[in-house]
């Protein structure tokens, strides 16, 4: 590990002097526990898996218009500016309303209109939300928008982007 060697030296006649010694130290086996360390660590660890959101892309073998969407069935969500969120259904922009920016009103909105559904169809298949960001949300509101459609287990929602009307209805 460590070696101490002693300089050698004829002595003289007169002043005795102290003997110099000099250290060498052995770094070998740090380097391998360093190694051993490293491979330890490299095999253990796992690499980080890469996760996807589900898509669902519309079957055009059916014949039948899957962008056609019952306005009475349709809930439209604009993300705005310091993380307010306006709602509105269907085609009805007049009666939009700001339900804030916290995610519970939001839930609460999706759900006042899965109940409102379910109470005039008797389900709430068909349902179709349209999350539409303007140029003044963030990417943190879109997240939170699409983490509500999953809580609230919405099948069909649509990522688009806001009209000028709506933009204006909203004083964006």
């Amino acid at each position: 590990m460590a070696e101490i060697l002693a300089n050698q030296q004829k002595q003289k006649a007169g002043v005795c002097r102290t003997k110099k010694t000099t250290l060498r130290v052995d770094l070998t086996p740090m380097v391998d526990l360093g190694f051993l360390l490293i491979s330890f660590f490299v095999f253990t660890t796992t690499l980080s898996q890469s996760t996807a959101m589900k898509l669902a892309m519309p079957d055009d073998r059916k014949g039948i218009d899957s962008s056609v969407i019952p306005e009475k069935k349709t809930l439209n969500l604009i993300l705005g500016i310091d993380n307010t969120t306006y709602v509105y259904n269907g085609l009805e922009l007049n009666n939009i309303k700001d339900v804030g920016g916290n995610a519970t009103s939001v839930r609460d909105a999706i759900i006042e209109k899965k109940k409102e559904l379910i109470n005039k169809y008797g389900s709430d298949s068909g349902m179709v939300v349209l999350i539409k960001p303007t140029a003044t949300s963030t990417y943190e509101n879109v997240v939170n928008a699409l983490d509500e459609m999953l809580i609230c287990n919405v099948k069909t929602y649509v990522l688009m982007d806001a009209t000028a009307d709506e933009l204006k209805a909203t004083r964006q």
